[in-house]
């Protein structure tokens, strides 16, 4: 058996572990600079704001209903997802984590026990040791664990668990689940289903095999099989190495001069370097892109360099040097930018990786800077030591986030306080 555990509306859900005040108002949480709603809570749903809607245009709502906005923080969220899936690895010794907010489980090990108590206990726990509140389904297959747990959430029987053990439940689960609401089908599928009169997962779990894979490819067919209750899909404990990393953003308000550029692009650069040390990768190319606003009734530009490094690299200063160089060579004075961006391909392991002649000791220099950067920009708060390439953490291009909430969990100065 496999259980899905999925967190309610996280980043809501993040947003009100320290603020006792908001748990009970709606909330969303708004995407890059305050752009559109991409998070909201149960309240929230309820008032009809829709998920992508632009904040500009639910100001009278927030004003109304009084809504509690924040802005995205996602130091906050990513701590709070650690601390979620440290608690879930408690209940198994084989854990996916799928994204920042789910996480399937592997169940199997626990022959004869009560698994509607034990799912029970996931989630009280989850509640008690986070605050984030969270849904649990069990099955026999991962997209069956997936329509469990959508179950558990809508059900107000279910309450939050769901356990699809017997073959009875199983199929009225199926009969109850849309067949565009099943995991992997997208759209177009659902369309193309729906023309063959395949409205349920159940409907899709009696067709033919052949038909299956001719209409849904290879893939549709594991995806039946799994709604069958034959296990398909095996849980990836280990997340691959990412074949390339893209570190870009939005400025916070417009940038003309090639000095706000190299700052910008030097920081992206930076969180590139630090996400291929995580990894254990090096780059052995680089690509920077700037563009400007295609919305805008203003000159438009757009362009991309991509260069070969002489050695693969994940170090800070050597990124940073190549995305200066490539930015100088595509940036056009004149225009008004908007974004810009850069992406290291061609990775390789980290401990494989061919040296040149001249190159080896200026490398290990480097392993060693960055060892210990990174050890103190993990014990005293992220960029707390960065190049200065990377300008001030107050300037004009950065994100605006007007609606920030604290670092409660990750920075000194905002760790909540309490006093008799």
């Amino acid at each position: 058996m496999i259980a899905l555990v999925d967190c309610n509306n996280f980043y809501a859900s993040c947003e009100r572990v320290f603020n006792p005040a908001i748990r009970n108002k709606p909330v969303v949480v708004l995407s890059n600079n305050d752009g559109c709603v991409i998070a909201r809570s149960a309240e929230s749903k309820a008032l009809g704001i829709k998920m992508g809607e632009p904040h500009f245009m639910i100001k009278e709502q927030v004003k109304q209903h009084g809504i509690e906005v924040f802005s995205s923080n996602y130091t906050l969220y990513g701590d709070m997802s650690n601390r979620v899936m440290k608690t879930l690895a408690e209940f198994t010794p084989n854990l996916e984590v799928y994204s920042i907010d789910e996480s399937f489980l592997d169940l199997g090990h626990f022959f004869g026990k009560d698994l509607q108590t034990y799912a029970w206990e996931i989630k009280n726990t989850v509640l008690n040791w986070t605050g984030i509140p969270v849904g649990v389904g069990v099955a026999k297959t991962k997209t069956l664990a997936k329509i469990a747990n959508r179950l558990a959430k809508k059900s107000s029987k279910a309450n939050g668990v769901l356990v699809l053990q017997e073959p009875e439940h199983v199929k009225a689960a199926l009969e109850r689940t849309e067949v565009e609401d099943i995991w992997g089908i997208g759209k177009q599928n659902a369309r193309l289903l729906k023309h063959h009169n395949i409205n349920t997962a159940y409907d899709l779990t009696q067709q033919n095999d052949s038909w299956v894979k001719k209409n849904l490819t290879i893939v549709g067919l594991r995806l039946v099989k799994e709604l069958r209750g034959e296990p398909c899909l095996q849980l990836e404990e280990v997340d691959p190495p990412k074949k390339n990393i893209c570190t870009s953003r939005s400025f916070g308000t417009p940038v003309k001069s090639l000095c706000g550029l190299e700052e910008a692009t030097a920081l992206y650069a930076a969180k590139c370097a630090y996400k291929l040390r995580q990894q254990g990768s090096c780059a052995s190319a680089i690509t920077v892109f700037i563009t400007t606003n295609t919305f805008a009734n203003t000159k438009q530009y757009y362009n991309s360099r991509t260069i070969q490094v002489p050695t693969p690299i994940n170090s800070d200063l050597h990124l940073i040097h190549y995305a200066s160089i490539v930015l100088k060579s595509i940036y056009v004075e004149g225009y008004i930018y908007k974004k810009c961006g850069v992406i290291v391909s061609g990775l390789v392991p980290e401990n494989t990786m061919q040296l040149g002649l001249f190159d080896g000791a200026d490398t290990g220099k480097h392993r060693d800077l960055m060892h210990a950067l990174d050890g103190l920009n993990k014990k005293y708060g992220q960029a707390m030591v960065k190049s200065a390439a990377q300008g001030s953490s107050k300037a004009e291009w950065l994100l605006k986030r007007e609606y920030i909430s604290p670092c409660y969990t990750t920075k000194l100065s905002d760790v909540p306080v309490a006093r008799l």
